[in-house]
């Protein structure tokens, strides 16, 4: 199995929980073509293993989950390349927003940039108390490309995002809760204890209902008709599934339900 050199990929086989952490600590984890590259790559691979039941993304050390984007990187695209890596990168975070195992963004410090857009793609963000949130794009003349213009809109709504986005400011861990730009904030010697929790409550529950809440709750912000109709269907394929059968059966009998997945 190959490895990576800019991701960490650490695997609990007893869990199934899958943490990926961004490992360029003197770059404070910014996101390079390179690094994009191998979380798409990283996803698939989890996407692909039915040991994975649930992902956690975060940062090595303790300054920054992702700083920002690789500036010297950028200033040397053009606009054919820039439009590209844009894309590119929409289309790796769309692969953490539409996967039907659970993602969540463990925040541990600085989450600027393609840092904010990388944890707005994941399903829940657990915020260290010491994280700060920010699209700083437009100080060098940017825009948010890689989906930040959309997903920071759909959580904090279209005045403040427009607000964040056209000042650049950075918005602390409490601030961001208070927005709903992320679930819990928790002291940082917590972090990692706390998201792990959490996600091994959501794996308790089960895996094709998971998976199906995902998949209706996007295709709302993707259509609203649209997100009505997916939930109906999504609704009645539950009912064909071992584990409606087996969660039905385990109320009624007063137990512990047994998920499979299928």
């Amino acid at each position: 199995m190959a490895s990576f050199e800019n991701l960490l990929y650490e695997l609990d086989a007893a869990s199934g929980i899958l943490t990926i952490t961004l490992n360029r600590p003197t770059k404070l984890n910014a996101l390079n073509s390179a690094t994009i590259q191998e979380i798409g790559k990283a996803m698939q691979r989890a996407l692909d293993d039915r040991q994975v039941r649930g992902i956690i993304l975060t940062g090595s050390g303790e300054k920054a989950f992702v700083a920002g984007a690789d500036i010297a990187e950028l200033a040397a695209l053009s606009e054919s390349l820039a439009r590209r890596a844009s894309e590119h990168g929409q289309e790796v975070f769309c692969m953490i927003e539409e996967s039907p195992k659970p993602v969540i963004a463990a925040v541990n410090g600085f989450a600027l940039g393609g840092g904010c857009e990388l944890a707005m793609a994941c399903h829940l963000r657990i915020a260290a108390d010491n994280a700060r949130f920010g699209q700083p794009e437009v100080n060098l003349g940017l825009i948010p490309g890689y989906g930040g213009t959309q997903r920071l809109t759909q959580l904090v709504g279209k005045g403040k995002a427009l607000e964040l986005m056209m000042t650049a400011d950075m918005v602390k861990a409490d601030e961001a809760l208070r927005l709903g730009l992320v679930n819990h904030v928790v002291p940082a010697a917590e972090l990692l204890t706390f998201t792990r929790e959490l996600l091994g409550r959501i794996l308790m529950k089960a895996p094709l209902a998971i998976g199906l809440v995902i998949d209706s709750v996007n295709a709302y912000f993707a259509d609203e008709r649209h997100g009505y109709q997916t939930e109906a269907n999504a609704f009645a394929r539950c009912f064909v599934s071992k584990d409606f059968k087996e969660g039905t059966q385990a109320f009624l009998q007063k137990r512990p339900a047994a998920f499979t997945g299928n």
